[in-house]
């Protein structure tokens, strides 16, 4: 994510590691997963709202429909917008929506809110601010951009620190963009890369206005205490709140816990009342049934088959819900069961890899091989990155086979000429299945910077829809189809030779990118 990594350690302390408490999973199928509602809201949803895509192409072209057919609100939050011609066709597409929105009435219900990080998309001289900047004069009361701060960047650090540099403190990491009631969830970015050949994941979940609220007042919270970019290119708070590196850091953080603890909980309450009337009405329309036969039946909803689970971590506000739920499915699953974990960036946290090492379930690890690294043929210090993911990688390769389980922990590296890998997830096949029930899709690499320093969010989709864990076994498989199983050769390769000098500084460096 930067190519100033190298001396990152040098500027900041390391945050300690702390492990998820156990929790039980339940006995049967996909309802074993319930245990995920004791945390977050659970969104029961029909599986014929969801649609899995494969492709960067088919991801831009469903961004600019969405965008065009809006009518009450846009959210996008993602770490930047890029600066490029297809970025630009996404901000007319905007523009465009926006002044339809006005036609004929003067005034407007649409609503447009975007949320970006503030060092990432102040790079350079054009930037993610510059491209929003006209949508902001010409729609201020419609149009709001955030950008957040991270409070570990301030004083002297925030001074010292050099543009591209400064991201390796903390960064506003989440994707996901909505559109009325529809809800894309990805791990990609507002760039060109991302809409062309950078391989990534991403759900449509159409027609979910549970689901939309739930990001929108996400968003929403994560915007109000972050800077707000102004019509003449500068920033300033929201009246009343704490600046995120001016003022206290401590109140800073409690502000912000409790801006987005209040929309995870109330939203988990909206969700339990509506269950329980759910539950009622399915009740009265049993009785209806038997009464009235098969009118009330067509009257009726028809019960979810799948279920969304959004799971935050926000460590520096004291947020760690996805960190939870991860370490549990990889603790509690059973042998025999499959679980298929991909990441762009290969650099877990110690506490995933124990539990990967020391638990029962098979693993198949998909990761970029060092050509479709992200930073592969960068210049400078950048160049070194990949080699600093293949070192850890044959760290983790030279554990698993010195513990004797390369039969049920595999690394598979994703290889596809042209293109660029920054596909993270989850997939979980229970003991006995050839289709997975879970799958996680968001923004979280699985690696110390998503579990401790930045803002991320992915989602727990539980389904026992066949079509659609047949949609979700597709995509995985069509993933790894692009990938080779790593072994001892691997590594013997000449283009695997990592430096001495990388190998003496990614331990101290690991945990920053």
């Amino acid at each position: 994510r930067s190519s100033w990594l190298l001396l990152a350690p040098l500027l900041t302390p390391s945050v300690p590691v702390i492990t998820a408490p156990p929790c039980s999973l339940c006995p049967e199928g996909a309802h074993r997963f319930q245990w995920i509602g004791n945390l977050v809201p659970e969104f029961g949803i029909s599986s014929s709202h969801v649609k899995v895509l494969s492709s960067p192409a088919e991801f831009y072209e469903l961004l600019k429909v969405q965008i065009k057919s809006a009518k009450q609100r846009v959210v996008m939050a993602s770490l930047y917008l890029g600066t490029g011609l297809l970025e630009q066709e996404l901000v007319d597409c905007l523009e465009e929506t926006l002044e339809k929105s006005l036609q004929g009435k003067g005034s407007s219900d649409l609503r447009v809110s975007i949320l970006l990080d503030y060092t990432r998309g102040s790079r350079g001289r054009k930037n993610s601010r510059t491209m929003l900047i006209p949508l902001l004069q010409r729609y201020p009361k419609q149009v709001r951009v955030s950008l957040f701060h991270t409070p570990n960047l301030r004083g002297l650090l925030r001074l010292l620190i050099p543009e591209r540099f400064n991201e390796t403190i903390g960064l506003q990491h989440i994707k996901v963009y909505l559109f009325d009631d529809n809800v894309i969830l990805s791990g990609a970015n507002l760039s060109d890369l991302y809409f062309t050949n950078r391989q990534d994941r991403y759900v449509l979940l159409q027609d979910s206005p549970e689901v939309a609220d739930f990001f929108t007042e996400l968003v929403d919270a994560i915007g109000d205490v972050s800077l707000q970019l102004q019509r003449d290119d500068t920033v300033q708070m929201m009246e009343g709140m704490v600046h995120p590196y001016q003022g206290d850091k401590v109140a800073y953080c409690e502000i912000a816990n409790r801006r987005v603890m209040e929309v995870i909980n109330s939203a988990r309450t909206r969700q339990e009342l509506l269950h329980t009337k759910t539950f009622h009405s399915s009740q009265q329309g049993s009785s209806l049934l038997s009464q009235k036969g098969s009118q009330a039946s067509r009257d009726l909803k028809p019960e979810p088959d799948t279920w969304i689970y959004p799971l935050i971590q926000m460590k520096p506000f004291g947020i760690q819900i996805d960190e939870v739920v991860t370490e549990t499915l990889l603790t509690e699953a059973e042998r025999d069961a499959r679980i298929y974990l991909t990441t762009g960036y290969f650099n877990l946290t110690q506490a995933y890899m124990d539990l990967i090492l020391g638990t029962r379930a098979e693993y198949r690890i998909l990761l970029a091989s060092p050509e479709v690294n992200g930073f592969f043929g960068a210049k400078g210090v950048a160049g070194a990155i990949p080699a600093a993911y293949v070192y850890i990688e044959h760290q983790f390769y030279s554990e698993v086979c010195y513990l004797h389980q390369q039969e049920r922990v595999q690394l598979q590296e994703y290889s596809r000429a042209g293109w660029t890998f920054h596909a993270k997830g989850l997939w979980l096949y229970l003991a006995g299945s050839d289709l997975p029930c879970l799958t996680l899709i968001g923004s979280p690499n699985f690696g110390y910077r998503s579990v401790h320093r930045d803002l991320e969010a992915q989602v727990a989709i539980v389904t026992e829809n066949k079509a659609l864990q047949q949609q979700l076994h597709q995509e995985q498989e069509q993933l790894y189809l692009c990938s080779g199983v790593v072994s001892s050769s691997t590594f013997e390769q000449p283009n695997r030779c990592v430096k001495l000098w990388v190998k003496l500084v990614t331990p101290l460096i690991k945990n920053f990118f």
